[in-house]
């Protein structure tokens, strides 16, 4: 059964940066969309950041340039480390962060805007805040 983790959440000083790490375990496809939503408080789901089998990378227009997806070469064929590097955090950035897996890679389309519970394997997430 896919387990999805996340890791790296915590409170910051606006400006500052995290690193959220995300372990997609026992996942058996060589196809996927993996990614991270957000969640703050009062807020509807937002799509931060996904990649798909293909290296193609999406981001929010409230996070470009500042936040990057990426991945580890999987170490084991099953498991998949996707990290999310967090840079200039603003206070705006306070949510609970989820990561999410998927196998079908259109669900990773720019024009795309599912919501974590659209994906088929989700993490219980980690709060991130960020205070000015």
């Amino acid at each position: 059964q896919v387990r999805v983790v996340e890791f790296g959440g915590g409170s910051v000083q606006s400006g500052e940066s995290l690193r959220l790490s995300c372990v997609v375990s026992e996942y058996t496809y060589t196809s996927y969309c993996m990614g991270w939503f957000r969640q703050a408080p009062g807020k509807e789901h937002e799509r931060v950041a996904v990649v798909d089998n293909y290296g193609t990378k999406t981001y929010a227009d409230a996070v470009k340039g500042r936040f990057t997806i990426s991945q580890d070469n999987p170490k084991r064929s099953t498991e998949r480390t996707l990290y999310l590097q967090m840079n200039s955090l603003k206070p705006e950035d306070t949510a609970m962060y989820y990561c999410a897996a998927d196998v079908f890679p259109y669900k990773c389309g720019a024009d795309m805007v599912p919501t974590v519970f659209d994906f088929n394997y989700r993490g219980q997430g980690t709060q991130v805040t960020v205070s000015s």
